[in-house]
């Protein structure tokens, strides 16, 4: 087992690329903290993992709260003494809006799940990893991360930001053993979408940027993306810090 005695944290844990790690993630013998702001998903994927053998423990909470976000970081050390691995992987949509036609509320939403609350969340984590000698923390980014064209102004900043988030934990900490790495996720099969209202896209955006979008290879599922993270998470990782690795079945070759 490549995660055997580890303490992994993930986020967004109820469904799509959450769910798919926290079942993995336990799988390969991991202590898993499953943190996920809708308490019947939660439920679910916390049954999912006691019926398969697996230990696991859920919080629920908003990573835009940085008082959750301390309960999520505490819960697993209060629960298993130590924290090994996070994986902020929680976030939402934006409606496509450009930056001529953004709304406050958007912009303070999507930025406060997407990039406060990884944030917040490393910003607990990183002294307890110092402290114990290493760690691992894996961020879901997006080709939004790394491109223009793939969603709204609200989406691609908060993205963009998570690169540098990452980029700076990994070079700051990495002499203290503590790494950081993203995964620039391509088209996967998730229901992100279920996180924004479909009337509200903005028209004339989301046409231009489906000229990007004509440039997808393939869909991903959402367990493809979870093995990546089990690398990155494993111990096979150990010389891999600051990466932000798209898996996009080669979207961003186009």
């Amino acid at each position: 087992m490549r995660l055997e005695g580890k303490v992994v944290v993930v986020t967004g844990a109820g469904s799509g690329m959450g769910r798919a790690m926290v079942n993995l993630f336990a799988a390969e013998g991991a202590k898993v903290v499953a943190a996920e702001w809708h308490a019947e998903t939660l439920r679910q994927v916390v049954d999912e993992v006691v019926a398969a053998g697996g230990v696991v423990v859920g919080v629920e909470g908003n990573v835009a709260s940085e008082a959750d976000c301390d309960r999520i970081i505490d819960t697993a050390i209060e629960a298993y003494g130590r924290l090994d691995v996070l994986c902020n992987n929680a976030g939402v949509m934006d409606t496509n809006q450009a930056v001529g036609e953004l709304t406050n509320e958007m912009w303070e939403r999507v930025l406060g799940i997407n990039l406060n609350g990884p944030m917040f969340l490393s910003r607990r984590a990183v002294p307890i990893m110092v402290a114990q000698g290493g760690g691992s923390i894996i961020n879901t980014d997006s080709m939004a991360g790394i491109g223009g064209g793939a969603a709204g102004v609200a989406y691609t900043a908060s993205k963009h930001g998570l690169v540098g988030l990452t980029k700076n934990t990994a070079f700051v900490y990495g002499p203290e053993g503590v790494r950081c790495n993203a995964i620039a996720a391509g088209a996967v099969e998730t229901n992100i979408m279920a996180s924004v209202d479909p009337t509200k896209m903005d028209p004339k955006a989301s046409a231009r940027y489906g000229t990007w979008y004509a440039a997808i290879p393939g869909q991903l599922k959402a367990t493809d993306i979870a093995q990546l993270a089990l690398f990155l998470a494993s111990d096979d990782s150990k010389m891999i810090n600051g990466a932000i690795i798209p898996a996009d079945a080669g979207w961003s070759a186009a």
